[in-house]
């Protein structure tokens, strides 16, 4: 017998891409969010999905309805070349899982998503479970990276001088990433702040999944509100931000205590830095890789 019941159409989510340079990305962004976007997904050269166009940083943003992803592409720049999309079905929701497999994130750090195995190639290696959900934070970008590789260098002196226990401060953590890369290397607490919920939530979960939980606090506090002060602090966010908050970001670093900065284009950098360096820190180190540069500041 055959099943004569109306099928329901499967459901459609209206998307708009613009094509934009990197150094537009942020104010793009911001743009398509003031349009109405309910999200704003970034694809470049380093992401999992790709944004197919050399040089170019490809923003996929989604909305409620078409009308107002039709009224958006007709508001931005035309130079962006505005392309409308319905994703049909949710068997995408998906389909980035089969990019995201375990690499290597520093010399002693690698990513495994829960989906996958992978067994420790030397004695040395640590592997951190990430699901990185809908947070930033799945290691991949050059910014993460950065951070992970300039705590690894410095872990043996940062987070166990003398036997004492470092505490570490991750602002704006997304998956929650960079405060466990901390914790794998040697930190003995960390504070996870992000004014996401979902990101707060994935991050917990995270830590949850690598037996760290009874060593992380994450939650939604601002920077601002926090009164102690920490061994670390790291904020992987973006260079507008960055400067917003110098001054409670310098506040939270302890005498001598390190203050490692990233999410920064090569074009911002130097304003970072002067910012940063006014406030009685001083530069280590300043890793880049492709566009994207961090600073390592010691607080005197």
């Amino acid at each position: 017998m055959t099943d004569s019941r109306p099928q329901a159409d499967p459901p459609r989510y209206p998307q708009l891409s613009v094509a934009v340079s990197a150094s537009e990305a942020d104010e793009a962004a911001a743009l398509l969010f003031e349009l109405g976007a309910d999200g704003v997904e970034e694809r470049d050269d380093t992401t999992l999905a790709t944004s197919g166009t050399p040089g170019k940083t490809t923003l996929v943003a989604s909305f409620a309805t078409r009308a107002l992803a039709e009224e958006a592409a007709a508001r931005v720049d035309a130079g962006w070349s505005p392309r409308f999309s319905e994703l049909v079905g949710d068997a995408w929701r998906d389909e980035w899982k089969k990019y995201f497999v375990p690499f290597r994130l520093t010399e002693r750090v690698t990513i495994r998503p829960p989906w996958e195995r992978y067994a420790p190639k030397h004695p040395d290696e640590r592997v951190l479970e990430l699901e990185p959900g809908r947070a930033f934070g799945t290691g991949l970008h050059p910014t993460t990276a950065l951070v992970a590789r300039a705590l690894e260098e410095r872990s043996a002196a940062v987070f166990a001088p003398g036997g004492r226990s470092a505490s570490l401060l991750d602002v704006g953590t997304g998956s929650g990433i960079l405060a466990l890369v901390g914790l794998t290397l040697g930190a003995a607490t960390a504070r996870a702040i992000d004014v996401d919920p979902d990101a707060v939530t994935l991050a917990r979960e995270n830590a949850e999944r690598n037996g760290l939980v009874d060593r992380i606090r994450a939650d939604g506090s601002l920077v601002q509100e926090i009164g102690e002060s920490f061994d670390v602090v790291l904020a992987n966010i973006e260079a507008s931000v960055l400067i917003a908050l110098a001054e409670p970001l310098r506040a939270r670093v302890a005498k001598g205590g390190l203050l490692i900065l990233s999410g920064i284009l090569q074009e911002r950098a130097l304003e970072v830095r002067a910012k940063f360096a006014s406030l009685e820190l001083e530069l280590e180190a300043s890793p880049s890789q492709g566009e994207w540069v961090a600073l390592v500041f010691r607080a005197s």
